[in-house]
């Protein structure tokens, strides 16, 4: 087994008496070096896990080792964390801000990556002018440029374009690959995770449903359709029948009745969107996920 960049155990976190929990009970392990896509209805707790693992926020209950620490601040250093607003000093330029990301970084900063991505940033506009697309941009100039070995990002493409998230999309992952950076990184647009992320958490609920290597997680499911018949031994996630055409998506539990099925692999979107769409289907955490190693599906 690898070290882990993230290892959660028994997290929990609660805003104030009536606002309920955010987290409760969330227990899993990242692997350092992966691109992990973290995913989950709004209100799942992916904004509270991130800003738990940037030690910004301290757990209610359990604990989170980041980097090896048991506390996140301490690993703040190799840490570059980006939030949904992007907190940026308005009356600073674009050309200052990078100053004081050098500044504030001076044995770790990378000039040449964060003006890759800062390139077409006008340097003497200020902050305060520019767009959401270009403070995402300034944004992510600053947490490249710091080297991390751990990125937290948290909706990082939200306000960009198609072309620009491919493009910054690209770079991310050239960055993972070169210096084996590992990225967490929230996002709605599923469809734009499949490719690039080879780890999967999958928040609701305030705990983690599905952890492990996507691959995995896809090859232990399976889109069954046929005549309306028994799905024994296999976990039903979400089934639909139409007549008396039978199409279900399963959790495998043994081999598949090749006679009786037609049998498809889900895309990712398809399985997480069956997962969200059944609350009461049980966990599935890969042993990476889970620092075991029994086999894949162990839950947590």
């Amino acid at each position: 087994m690898t070290g882990a960049a993230i290892e959660a155990t028994g997290l929990g976190m609660k805003y104030g008496r009536r606002a309920g929990w955010a987290l409760r009970d969330c227990s899993f392990r990242l692997p350092a070096g992966r691109v992990c896509a973290l995913v989950g209805p709004n209100g799942a707790g992916k904004s509270t896990l991130l800003a738990l693992a940037a030690g910004l926020l301290r757990p209610t209950e359990g604990t989170v080792r980041v980097l090896g620490s048991a506390t996140p601040a301490d690993a703040r250093p190799r840490i570059a964390y980006v939030s949904q607003d992007k907190p940026l000093y308005p009356q600073f330029t674009v050309a200052d801000t990078l100053w004081a990301g050098q500044e504030l970084n001076p044995t770790t900063w990378d000039r040449a990556a964060a003006d890759r991505v800062a390139a077409t940033l006008p340097q003497d506009a200020k902050v305060r002018t520019l767009s959401g697309g270009q403070r995402t941009r300034l944004a992510l100039a600053l947490a490249l440029g710091k080297r991390p070995e751990l990125m937290l990002l948290d909706e990082p493409m939200a306000d960009l374009d198609p072309l620009a998230r491919h493009q910054l999309m690209g770079t991310l992952m050239a960055e993972a690959a070169e210096h084996a950076t590992t990225i967490v990184m929230s996002s709605h647009i599923l469809t734009e995770l499949e490719g690039a992320c080879d780890y999967l958490l999958l928040v609701d609920g305030g705990t983690v449903r599905l952890g492990g290597e996507s691959d995995d997680i896809l090859a232990a499911h399976a889109v069954l359709t046929g005549q309306v018949g028994d799905l024994a031994p296999h976990t039903v996630v979400e089934s639909r029948t139409t007549g008396r055409q039978l199409t279900a998506l399963v959790r495998k539990e043994g081999p598949v009745d090749l006679a009786a099925w037609d049998v498809t692999e889900p895309s990712l979107e398809e399985l997480l969107l069956a997962h969200l769409r059944s609350p009461d289907a049980p966990p599935l955490l890969t042993p990476s996920a889970t620092g075991t190693s029994s086999r894949a599906g162990a839950a947590a």
